[in-house]
């Protein structure tokens, strides 16, 4: 997108009320290429877009957001995970046993800006579980992902990063990575486990989805040991 364009749009967002408005799937924006960034919005202007991105993840409430997802076509997300908030300040989201966390890998994952970030697979292992979206909200699907992936890109200060991420936290920067290339979780998802919300709640709340798998009719992947 030229420079002129991308400025005018994100400040039409920043008009806007805030928390800023998530779009939902069949917006067009969700499923094209996206702009890397490379300076074109400018300090002051770039750190307000991440400032409501945060705000906008946090009153989702959501563990990431991309730019797609608030209607701008770059390479940019924000991601945070803190699992352990106390009942104050944990709002809406659902309190998660111990047992589902220690199997899921779901370790707190402190906020981070993801930067034109690209990741590849470190090893063979696959988990699959239930996964939801901002932009598709009141529905779940089991999605299979790497276990274990190396993140590149760049932070808010423009500092390059090569990070290795395993359990939850490298779920979700798949699941935002995979935004900024106009792909959706229902992309790589079992759809036969496409189930609410509700249904989630009420039938699939074990630590992982072998019953679904069973009662549903699709596969799960085959673990391979790591190398």
């Amino acid at each position: 997108m030229e420079t002129g364009k991308l400025v005018d749009l994100v400040d039409e967002l920043l008009s806007t009320t805030r928390p800023l408005p998530v779009v939902r799937a069949g917006d067009p924006v969700l499923r094209q290429p996206t702009t890397p960034y490379e300076g074109q919005l400018g300090a002051e202007r770039f750190g307000r877009l991440v400032e409501a991105m945060k705000e906008s993840m946090r009153a989702a409430p959501g563990v990431g957001l991309a730019a797609p997802q608030v209607g701008i076509p770059l390479r940019l997300a924000v991601v945070e995970d803190p699992v352990d908030l106390p009942p104050e300040l944990r709002g809406t989201r659902p309190e998660m046993p111990v047992e589902v966390r220690e199997i899921r890998g779901r370790v707190p994952l402190p906020f981070r800006v993801l930067v034109n970030p690209l990741y590849e697979p470190v090893g063979e292992r696959r988990a699959a579980f239930f996964e939801g979206c901002l932009s598709i909200p009141g529905w779940q699907a089991v999605v299979a992902r790497h276990e274990h992936v190396r993140l590149r890109g760049e932070d808010e200060t423009g500092r390059s990063f090569d990070e290795e991420f395993s359990g939850w936290p490298a779920r979700i920067v798949q699941h935002e990575t995979d935004h900024l290339d106009g792909t959706l979780y229902l992309d790589r998802a079992e759809l036969r486990s496409l189930a609410t919300h509700e249904a989630v709640a009420r039938h699939w709340q074990q630590p992982t989805p072998a019953d679904a798998a069973l009662a549903l009719g699709f596969p799960l992947p085959e673990l391979k040991p790591e190398r």
